[in-house]
């Protein structure tokens, strides 16, 4: 994984652990308090929550990974550097040990104070969140962190949580079942069967048998900030581009500011393994490394983000809103952001579920790459996600099939996309052609295709196939309170006049006329793919999510 672009042209050495001045240390201690530190003591473990950010005065600090065998040494933090990484942005739990080797005096910010310092001292607070950005990076990289995966590369459950953690830039470490022997014997020994691998180990204490995402992000503390009893100024549902830059600008403007994402932060983009259209990146950029970066600017204005979490219904017959999440729990919201995106959609052939994270894919990050090096893979699909896709992945594979139903790409996929397709040996672009079959046992193994014009049927022995046709809203929690269009897309303003006569959602309430974004409620706004006629970009959804907070000011001044 690349760097983040807010830190990529940085010297990573100097900037990951840099020297604060003198006068620096001094503007620093005004929200710090001063106390002395003894030899060994540990100042924090990983599972700690609401960990202080320690400026070195005089003590010298180990930062160390704790795992099976015994400590992993990160780095040793001297007088005049300071501790803490990415996760302290967001108030996470920590993911390393810190330990005082020498004895010393150090100053001790908490986190409130340490946000407020971040607000008050511009140049200071860049000099950390540049640090932390690339402290996160090198844990990612070399697999220092507070989660252990036992599993299988080949496992769909493995692939699941390493997908999850991977979206989530949380640094794990990971251990292949189908080359470390030990671990095998070690598992078996205990009794461990198929069904309950993964085995994930959290903050060297939990160990849990094939989790599901919630449980792994509850372990690691991701929703632990998350207080249920307030009225938030705006909720926003969804962490794609347009969920994420609605919550900066919100969080930026003072208002109290959540974010309730079901899976991890990028929604769909998130999945893109390279952007090159999007505005200020000419060399392109991730959809990870894009959802990363504007994370971590929303966490630093204020912002609250919950992941694995899901809206089941909205409560619309009163103000506040009432949104009830998938465990029951209850948030009240004086104003609702729809960020909610849109999912590919499913092929109806046979076995299709059976081979869901084992074979069928819906998006191509580092993980899935992994998988395909050498071998052959199937992309279905003719739009911009389709095509990054097939560039990416033919990095590794030895050859990249793309199935389109139309007689060509250019009524769906950039010029440019088309163009890096048409010039790839590596790629086979194979139009008027549909995906008819799947099989396999445990995996994936054979796919066939049909070509429309010539009905001639090809089957190849191929495990590994990305589907990226067409889409549907995630709307199904919104019904009977917003009006959608006939696909279940979000109408919002002006668009709300050619409703369904008889949708009885569609009957705006106040004497005033929606606002541009606005849905049939007031104060509930759609922004980006989840809206109907959004442009389907990710610079869109960016400026939509950034234009519904504005609007969301003046829907509160109605209140």
């Amino acid at each position: 994984m690349s760097p983040p672009p807010i830190v990529s042209r940085l010297d990573a050495e100097t900037e990951t652990y840099p020297l604060l001045t003198e006068t620096e240390m001094n503007r620093a201690g005004q929200f710090a308090r001063l106390r002395s530190v003894g030899s060994g003591e540990v100042l924090y473990r990983p599972g700690d929550l609401a960990v202080p950010l320690f400026i070195l005065k005089s003590a010298t600090v180990e930062i160390v990974q704790t795992e099976l065998g015994g400590d992993r040494l990160v780095t040793v933090l001297r007088p005049r550097m300071f501790t803490g990484e990415a996760g302290m942005i967001g108030s996470q739990r920590a993911v390393v040990l810190a330990r005082v080797t020498h004895p010393g005096d150090v100053l001790e910010i908490s986190q409130e104070s340490l946000r407020a310092l971040a607000a008050r001292d511009s140049q200071l607070g860049e000099i950390l969140l540049r640090a932390f950005l690339l402290r996160r990076l090198m844990l990612i990289v070399k697999q220092l962190g507070n989660v252990i995966i036992i599993g299988s590369r080949h496992s769909t459950d493995t692939v699941r949580l390493r997908e999850f953690l991977v979206r989530h830039s949380h640094p794990y470490t990971f251990v292949d079942l189908e080359i470390d022997s030990i671990s095998q014997s070690l598992l078996d020994r205990f009794g461990v069967t198929l069904d309950e691998i993964p085995v994930v180990i959290c903050n060297d204490t939990a160990v849990m048998r094939n989790p599901t995402v919630l449980e792994l992000a509850n372990c690691l503390g991701l929703n632990d900030n998350i207080d249920d009893s307030l009225l938030w100024d705006v909720v926003i549902v969804g962490a794609g581009p347009a969920g994420l830059a609605a919550a900066v600008y919100a969080a930026s403007e003072g208002l109290g500011s959540l974010v309730i994402e079901s899976h991890a932060p990028g929604g769909q983009a998130g999945s893109s393994s390279r952007i090159e259209n999007y505005l200020g990146f000419p060399t392109g950029i991730s959809g990870q490394e894009l959802a990363s970066s504007a994370v971590a600017q929303a966490q630093k204005f204020g912002a609250k983000i919950a992941v694995a979490r899901a809206i089941v219904q909205l409560r619309c017959n009163r103000r506040p809103y009432e949104l009830v999440l998938d465990d029951g729990t209850v948030l009240y919201a004086r104003t609702i952001v729809i960020a909610t995106g849109v999912r590919y959609n499913k092929p109806s052939i046979h076995l299709h579920d059976q081979f869901e994270g084992s074979g069928v894919f819906y998006g191509a990050t580092q993980i899935e790459s992994q998988l395909c090096e050498g071998e052959e893979v199937v992309i279905v699909g003719g739009g911009n996600s389709a095509g990054q896709a097939a560039v990416f992945l033919s990095e590794g594979a030895r050859r990249v099939y793309i199935l389109v139903r139309s007689s060509s790409l250019s009524g769906s996929m950039s010029r440019y996309l088309i163009q890096r397709i048409a010039a790839n040996p590596a790629i086979e672009l194979l139009c008027d052609t549909e995906l008819v079959g799947l099989a396999g046992q445990d995996h994936l193994e054979h796919v066939s295709w049909v070509n429309k014009r010539t009905q001639a049927i090809s089957s190849k022995s191929i495990r590994h196939v990305f589907i990226m046709t067409g889409a549907s809203p995630n709307t199904e929690w919104l019904q009977g309170c917003v009006a959608l269009d006939e696909k279940g897309f979000v109408l919002t303003g002006y668009d709300l006049d050619f409703a369904r006569p008889d949708d009885q959602c569609a009957r705006w309430p106040l004497t005033r006329r929606p606002q541009l974004l606005e849905t049939s409620l007031p104060g509930i706004f759609a922004v980006g793919d989840v809206r109907a006629g959004s442009v389907k970009r990710v610079a869109s959804a960016v400026g939509e999510g950034a234009i519904s907070v504005g609007l969301v000011h003046k829907a509160l001044a109605d209140i």
